[in-house]
């Protein structure tokens, strides 16, 4: 029961409104079976999660699966952390980032890739101010409106 994949993306909206990213990567994410089955159903929000450390491995927290409508009492629970799978040299230096400069990790996105297997893209990012918010959405307005002229 593979599916293409790309027809299957989950994404975090206010991420890119409140955060600016520095740098992307791409995590697969250790799943049970039912909650597979929900994301590929597309069951699931990132509204509000975010990667945090523990023990030196890193978890994706705030992050909901809907239970399977199949599932049994063997469902999953909806809002449970979630190990993200990264190589050791950039858990490394995500850590490194987060301790030193203050920065957060944050998910982005989850989809379906062409093996099937869901990935997470997640990317070191900082807060933005309020007027930081603004500016983005006076520049992106103005954009709109150049792109409206242009087609006249």
């Amino acid at each position: 029961m593979r599916t293409n994949g790309s027809d299957i993306v989950i994404k975090n909206k206010k991420a890119s409104h409140d955060y600016e990213f520095l740098e992307k990567f791409i995590a697969g994410i250790k799943l049970t079976g039912t909650e597979i089955k929900s994301i590929r159903a597309g069951k699931a929000a990132l509204t509000d999660s975010f990667c945090q450390f523990t023990n030196g491995e890193l978890y994706l927290k705030g992050m909901h699966i809907a239970e399977y409508w199949w599932g049994n009492l063997n469902n999953h629970d909806p809002m449970r952390e979630r190990k993200l799978l990264l190589k050791n040299r950039e858990l490394r230096k995500l850590e490194r980032k987060v301790k030193e400069s203050g920065l957060t990790i944050i998910a982005i996105k989850v989809f379906i890739n062409q093996r099937g297997l869901a990935k997470a893209e997640i990317a070191i990012a900082k807060g933005k101010k309020e007027y930081d918010k603004r500016e983005t959405l006076k520049r992106r307005d103005a954009d709109r409106e150049l792109d409206r002229a242009r087609k006249k």
